[in-house]
């Protein structure tokens, strides 16, 4: 998976099949098992799972204008349309109470809840004027 580019590193790749996210003809992968031309193998990256069809195993890793000789995307499109929803949804999908939001999602709440009135205000009006008389 790491020579055909799936994965970033080699690490990622082992820790990605350790934790069962890994699948290889419907069954659960192991990091070493070796894999054959016409081998279904399918990467759960949350939230999209990914099926690739090994058209020529490799023992080095390849540059990204080979791999098309090498696997075959076969992802279905609905799996397409769920990663373009979580996109589009933002950060609707963090849990409640699961961590501090992040800058941009501060930035959006403090642009939501501004007054609009705010921006035409005139701070530089002079409370201190000598004319006591006009108050009293």
């Amino acid at each position: 998976m790491w020579a055909a580019r799936i994965f970033k590193t080699r690490s990622i790749a082992a820790e990605a099949c350790k934790k069962g996210r890994v699948t290889l003809n419907g069954a659960q992968a192991k990091a070493a098992r070796t894999v054959k031309a016409g081998d279904v193998v399918a990467v759960r990256k949350p939230p999209v799972t990914y099926s690739f069809r090994v058209l020529q195993p490799i023992e080095k890793r390849v540059g990204a204008k080979l791999l098309p000789d090498v696997m075959e995307n076969i992802t279905t499109p609905d799996q397409y349309e769920l990663l373009e929803m979580s996109r589009v949804s933002g950060f609707v999908n963090r849990a409640k109470g699961t961590g501090r939001p992040t800058k941009k999602d501060r930035r959006e709440l403090e642009e939501f809840t501004t007054p609009e009135f705010m921006d035409d205000f005139d701070f530089d009006f002079d409370f201190d004027s000598d004319d006591e008389d006009v108050i009293s």
